[in-house]
C-alpha cells in the first residue's frame, strides 16, 4: 500500500476540518446534500460526456494504483535479462522457448516469442514499441479523466454557489429559508475547489507518475531483449541496463 497517498488524503482533508473546528465551526456546517449532488454529480456527468466508455472503465481500474501501485523490481528484471542472454549464448535463441511459460506478463512473453522466432533486432524493437506506446497512451487517457474532473469541479462549484444565491434571492421575504440557500452557495464552492485540489488533480498526477514508471520498466525490457537479439555480451547488457537504476540510488 502507498502510505504517502493515504497520508496525503488524511492530512489534506484533516487540515480543512481542523481549521474549521479551530475557527469555531462545526462539522455539520460542511455537510450539505444539495451541494454534494450539484458538485459531484455535475462533475461526474461532465466527465462521462467528455470520455468514451473504455477510457472511463480504464480510469476506474487504474485508480487502484493510488493505494496499491504495481511493485517493479528493476534490479531483478535486469538479472533476469542477463540470465536470458547467457542462456541464448549457450543454447541459442531457441533455448529461451521454455522461459516464456515462466512469465506472467504478456508483454515479456511477446518479446521472448519474437526472439525465439529469430526476428531481426529492429523488428523486435519496433513491434514492442508499438505495443508500449498503445498501452501508455491508453493509461494516460484514463489519467486525464481525473485531470478533467479537477478542472470541472471548481466551475460546477461556482454554478452551485450561483444556484444557492438564486434560491436566496427568491426567498428574501422568508428569512427562515435564507440559511439553506446561503449554506448551499458557500459549501458548493468548498466542495468544488477542495475536491479538485485535494483529490482529483493529485490523483491524476500520481497516476501519471505510475504510468511513467511502468513505461520505463518496459523500455528497459525492450532494450534488453533487443540487445540479446543483437548478440551483445551479457556483461555489456548488464552495464547498459544499469542506467535505469540511477533514480533508485
Amino acid at each position: 500500500m502507498d502510505i504517502l497517498s493515504v497520508t496525503g488524503i488524511f492530512v489534506g482533508i484533516g487540515a480543512l476540518l481542523l481549521g474549521n473546528f479551530l475557527d469555531g465551526g462545526e462539522f455539520s456546517s460542511l455537510v450539505n446534500g444539495p451541494a454534494l449532488i450539484i458538485v459531484f454529480g455535475g462533475t461526474l456527468g461532465a466527465a462521462l460526456l467528455q470520455f468514451p466508455p473504455m477510457v472511463f472503465i480504464r480510469s476506474i481500474k487504474i485508480s487502484l494504483w493510488i493505494l496499491m501501485p504495481a511493485k517493479l523490481n528493476l534490479k531483478a528484471q535486469i538479472d533476469k535479462i542477463v540470465g536470458w542472454s547467457m542462456l541464448a549464448r549457450k543454447e541459442g535463441l531457441l533455448g529461451l522457448e521454455n522461459e516464456m511459460g515462466k512469465e506472467d506478463d504478456p508483454f515479456i512473453q511477446k518479446g521472448l516469442q519474437l526472439l525465439v522466432d529469430g526476428n531481426e533486432p529492429e523488428v523486435i524493437r519496433d513491434t514492442l514499441e508499438v505495443e508500449l506506446n498503445v498501452r501508455e497512451n491508453r493509461d494516460l487517457q484514463a489519467a486525464k479523466l481525473y485531470d478533467a474532473m479537477g478542472g470541472y469541479a471548481p466551475t460546477i462549484g461556482i454554478i452551485g454557489a450561483v444556484m444557492g444565491l438564486i434560491h436566496v434571492m427568491q426567498n428574501l421575504a422568508n428569512p427562515e429559508l435564507l440559511g439553506d440557500g446561503i449554506a448551499t452557495a458557500f459549501v458548493a464552492t468548498i466542495y468544488g475547489v477542495g475536491s479538485a485540489n485535494l483529490v482529483f488533480l493529485p490523483i491524476a498526477h500520481k497516476l501519471k507518475h505510475h504510468i511513467w514508471v511502468a513505461t520505463q520498466a518496459k523500455e528497459m525490457m525492450i532494450e534488453g531483449i533487443t540487445a540479446i537479439a543483437e548478440g551483445e555480451n551479457p556483461r555489456n547488457i548488464e552495464l547498459k541496463l544499469a542506467g535505469y537504476l540511477q533514480d533508485k540510488k
